[in-house]
This record gives structure tokens, C-alpha cells and sequence, in this order.
């Protein structure tokens, strides 16, 4: 068991109510990515379902690239709003669950979009996808995403930053 090797206070500290939810929407991601990879040879990336998404409504080459099988990848993208929806909804009574202001939110996104492009591509693809099929390239970026996460909460944390 996991809390064998972490001293519960820790465990408690950063997991108040328990890893269920976690390791269930760890296994919906693993599931959803291999349907995805078995039933269509494509590697689940979230960056790519948007850049894909975005060819709708940009004439950018970079968009279009995916345009000849988006139609089924902007299902995938709704359904990742969606589900966040009725997660909200059902499991925590609202839809809005976060105490993160929206400017912060906002900015928090742009880096996102701006690091997955730098990354080559977002930690579903790399961590969920790269991973699994033992990518050299996915591991190293797999250990700079977190090693950069990392960091910067530790530097937010004693800056004083609060949501």
C-alpha cells in the first residue's frame, strides 16, 4: 500500500481525501488513450486534439495539418470540457470549483499552451502515451515537466502566492 512508505501526516497533508479520485481519473486516462491509440493508430495528446480543433477557425498550416481527420478529435475535446462539467456538477455541487482567480487561470492556461509547444507536445501525450510506449524523448520531458512543476511551486509557495 502506498501509505506503507509515505509517514501518514505527510499522505494526509497531501491527499486529505484519499487517492480514489485520483487513481479512478488515472484509469480513465489510460483507458481513453488506448481506445483512442488501438482504434486509430493516433497518440492521445491533448495539444494535438486542440490544435486540431482550432483548424475550424485558423487558415494556419500548422492547424490545418490535422484537418483531414478532425471531425472525430473535436468530440474528444468537447467530451474533456463536458466531463469536467458534470464532475463539478454531480461530485462537488457546483461548476465552478476553484478558488483561482480567473486572470490567474487565464495566464496559467497561456503558459500551458506556450510550454506544450516548447515541449513538443502536453503530458498527456508525452506522460500518459510517451511513457507507456517507453519514449527516451517522453521520459526526459516526462522528468523536465515535473522537475519544472516542482520548482515553481516551491517558488510560489515562498513567495507567498495564494490562489
Amino acid at each position: 500500500m502506498v501509505t506503507e512508505f509515505i509517514d501518514p501526516a505527510v499522505y494526509e497533508t497531501l491527499f486529505p481525501e484519499g487517492i480514489t479520485r485520483y487513481a479512478v481519473g488515472g484509469l480513465f486516462v489510460g483507458l481513453g488513450a488506448a481506445v483512442i491509440y488501438f482504434g486509430t493508430g493516433i497518440i492521445a495528446g491533448a495539444s494535438t486534439f486542440l490544435e486540431s480543433t482550432l483548424s475550424y477557425v485558423s487558415d494556419q498550416s500548422r492547424f490545418q495539418r490535422y484537418r483531414y481527420d478532425r471531425d472525430w478529435r473535436i468530440v474528444f475535446t468537447v467530451g474533456i470540457i463536458i466531463g469536467a462539467a458534470i464532475y463539478g456538477v454531480f461530485w462537488q455541487g457546483e461548476l465552478w470549483t476553484t478558488e483561482v482567480q480567473p486572470a490567474r487561470l487565464l495566464l496559467g492556461g497561456l503558459l500551458v499552451g506556450i510550454g506544450t509547444r516548447i515541449g513538443k507536445g502536453c503530458t498527456s501525450g508525452h506522460g500518459v502515451c510517451g511513457v507507456g510506449s517507453a519514449s527516451k524523448t517522453s521520459l526526459v520531458g516526462v522528468m523536465t515537466f515535473l522537475l519544472v512543476a516542482i520548482g515553481t511551486a516551491q517558488l510560489v509557495m515562498a513567495a507567498g502566492v495564494n490562489p
